[in-house]
């Protein structure tokens, strides 16, 4: 593979054959192709989407269902309090 020279940047000649050349040229492409296809998977929304969803799923799944069910009593409590007071008026 073709050294860059630190100091001016340019780059310096190799000693591999041609046909090593363009071997090591097409598995750079390769290497290249394949980080750009995970990057493109990486920051589609669609998977983006899942893995939030996903995550919350799996956090949801932890709580204690005694603490879950306190936390949706009082959601419906409050509901109802609030409907109730707009009726009495």
């Amino acid at each position: 593979m073709a050294e860059t020279d630190t100091k001016t940047g340019e780059l310096e000649p190799t000693d591999l054959p041609p046909k090593e050349l363009v071997s090591e040229i097409e598995r750079t492409r390769a290497n290249l192709a394949r980080t750009i296809d995970e990057i493109t998977d990486r920051v589609s929304p669609a998977n983006v989407a899942r893995r939030a969803t996903d995550q919350v799923k799996g956090r949801l799944s932890q709580v204690d269902p005694l603490i879950g069910g306190a936390v949706a009593l009082v959601a419906v409590s409050v509901t109802c309090y609030l409907l109730w007071r707009r009726l009495r008026k």
